[in-house]
C-alpha cells in the first residue's frame, strides 16, 4: 500500500458526512452505486450501509489506481484514500478526493441492482441482495436501532429480560398451527413413534414465548421475551408470515389496565425514538412509500390513546353510516375493514379495545366477572389494525382448570403451568406486540415481507 492508513483506520461514510471540517487523510470503503467519467476524471459514489447517503468521490489521472476505473462497475466494492474536501457541487457538503483507488471486489455485468428503482415484488426474489438499495438499506438500519430501543425502554423501567425456548411442547395459543420438530425422516416408509422421538414426545417451534416467560414474571415481577416465533398458518397476505418477532413483557401484581398502559407507553417511546434516532432514513418512507406517514406518526405522539370495551365497538360499529362486507355482531372477530373504520375514519388514532368475548380468546385470559368476556385487550392502529394483543392472565387455579377442560386440552400438558397458580399465585398481565406489524406502522410499508430481512412464506425457503 502507498499510504500509511490501514483498514482499521477506515472512517464510515455517515461519518465522513457528517464531519464538521476537512480532513486531509482519511480511508473509505463501501460499494459503488454510480460511476461517470469523464476526461482526465471521475466521480464515484459509494456507499457502505452507514447511512442513506452515499459519499462522493472524485478522482484524477494523477492518482493512484485511477486505471482501475475501467474494472469498477454499479456494485463493486472499493477502497479510496484521500482528502474530505468541500465540495462545489450542489446537493452534498463534503467529497472526497482520491489519492488511491483499489478494486476490492469487482461485480459482475449480470448484477441485478443496476437501476435505481425496481419493484418490491422482484426485490423479494433476491432478497440476499435487496439491503444494497436505498429502501431495504434503510429499512435494515431501523429495525436494528427499534430492536435496541425495545431493549432500552423495558431495561431502564427495571424488566429483566427472559430467554424463552425456541423449541415446546405446549400449544400457547391452542390453535393447533404449528411446526412440528422431529429427528424422524417424515419422508420414510417406516413408521416411527412418538417414544423413538427426540423428546419422547410431539414437539414444535413456539407461537409464543407468553408461557413460559410468566413464570419468571411470578419470581421477578417485571420480565420480557424478544425473540422468534412461529406459525404454520398457510396464509398468503400482506400481514402474515411463517416466522416473525414478538415482543412480550409480563407484569405482576397488575390488571388489564395496567397493561394497556404499559403497551401505550411502549408504543409512544417506540415512535418517539424512530421519529428522532431514524429521521433520515424514515424520510424515505415519508417522501416514497407513504405520504401520510410522518403526520399518522407525530398525531400518535401527541394524544393519548382510545380505550373501549368490545362491546362498545360493535355497538359503534352497528351504527356506523358504512357499510361493511363483514356484518359486525357480537361474538365475531373484528375484521379489517372494522379496524380500519374505528382507527382511521372514526377516532383517527389507536384505538385499545378490551373485554373481549371469551370464545374467540385464548384459554389463559382471566374471566371476567359477567362470565361471558375476558380481560382481554388488543391495540389497533390506523394502516396496520392489530399491533398489540394481550390480556390479564387467570391467575385463579380452579377458574383456569376449568377453561382449560372446557376447551379440552390436557391438563398433564400444562402441568407446569398450572403449578404456578397453586404456589403463590398473583394477578398478573401481558401482551405480544407484534415486531413486524410496528415496522409496518412506522415506516408505511404495505407488506410484511418487506421489513424482515429473509422472509418465510408458504413455498418460500430459498434464503
Amino acid at each position: 500500500m502507498s499510504s500509511q492508513l490501514s483498514f482499521r483506520d477506515r472512517i464510515e461514510c455517515a461519518t465522513l458526512l457528517a464531519a464538521d471540517t476537512p480532513l486531509e487523510q482519511v480511508l473509505a470503503t463501501g460499494w459503488v452505486r454510480t460511476k461517470r467519467e469523464s476526461k482526465g476524471f471521475a466521480f464515484l459514489e459509494i456507499n457502505d450501509g452507514s447511512g442513506l447517503a452515499n459519499l462522493q468521490v472524485i478522482i484524477d489521472a494523477a492518482a493512484q489506481g485511477y486505471d482501475c476505473l475501467p474494472a469498477i462497475a454499479t456494485g463493486s466494492a472499493v477502497s479510496v484514500r484521500g482528502a474530505l474536501i468541500e465540495s462545489p457541487g450542489k446537493g452534498q457538503r463534503w467529497e472526497l478526493s482520491a489519492t488511491e483507488l483499489i478494486v476490492i471486489g469487482a461485480c459482475a455485468d449480470d448484477f441485478p441492482l443496476q437501476k435505481k428503482r425496481h419493484s418490491d415484488e422482484f426485490l423479494r426474489t433476491i432478497a440476499h441482495l435487496r439491503a444494497r438499495t436505498n429502501k431495504y438499506g434503510a429499512m435494515a438500519r431501523i429495525r436494528s436501532r427499534l430492536s435496541w430501543a425495545i431493549h432500552d425502554f423495558f431495561q431502564k423501567r427495571g424488566f429483566n429480560y427472559i430467554h424463552t425456548p425456541i423449541i415446546t411442547g405446549s400449544d400457547c395459543e391452542g390453535a393447533g398451527e404449528m411446526f412440528r420438530v422431529t429427528t424422524h425422516d417424515p419422508y420414510a416408509s417406516k413408521t416411527s413413534t412418538r417414544d423413538e422421538d427426540f423428546f419422547g414426545k410431539e414437539a414444535h417451534l413456539t407461537v409464543s414465548g407468553q408461557l413460559s416467560v410468566e413464570t419468571y414474571c411470578l419470581a421477578l415481577s417485571k420480565v420480557y421475551a424478544f425473540g422468534p416465533t412461529f406459525r404454520s398458518e398457510n396464509s398468503n397476505t400482506s400481514r402474515h408470515m411463517a416466522e416473525f418477532w414478538m415482543v412480550e413483557p409480563e407484569i405482576a401484581f397488575a390488571d388489564i389496565h395496567d397493561d394497556m398502559q404499559l403497551a401505550e407507553d411502549l408504543v409512544r417511546a417506540l415512535v418517539e425514538f424512530v421519529i428522532e434516532d431514524c429521521a433520515e432514513d424514515l424520510d424515505l418512507f415519508a417522501r416514497f412509500v407513504d405520504k401520510d406517514l410522518m403526520t399518522r406518526l407525530q398525531a400518535l405522539r401527541e394524544r393519548s390513546f382510545t380505550r373501549l370495551t368490545y362491546g362498545e365497538a360493535i355497538e359503534l360499529l352497528q351504527k356506523a353510516d358504512q357499510t361493511f362486507e363483514f356484518k359486525p355482531e357480537w361474538g365475531a372477530d373484528l375484521q379489517a375493514e372494522h379496524e380500519r373504520y374505528l382507527t382511521e375514519s372514526h377516532f383517527n388514532g389507536p384505538v385499545f379495545v378490551y373485554d373481549w368475548p371469551k370464545e374467540i380468546k385464548a384459554f389463559y385470559m382471566r374471566m371476567n366477572d359477567d362470565g361471558r368476556t375476558v380481560a382481554a385487550m388488543d391495540l389497533l392502529v390506523p394502516h396496520c389494525g392489530e399491533l398489540v394483543g394481550g390480556s390479564a392472565r387467570e391467575e385463579r387455579l380452579d377458574v383456569l382448570t376449568q377453561r382449560i377442560n372446557e376447551l379440552g386440552f390436557d391438563e398433564k400438558d400444562y402441568w407446569w403451568y398450572l403449578d404456578t397458580r397453586r404456589f403463590g399465585s398473583v394477578p398478573h398481565a401481558g401482551f405480544g406486540l407484534g415486531f413486524e406489524r410496528f415496522l409496518m406502522f412506522v415506516t408505511g410499508v404495505a407488506n410484511i415481507r418487506d421489513v424482515i430481512p429473509f422472509p418465510r412464506t408458504p413455498r418460500n425457503l430459498d434464503f
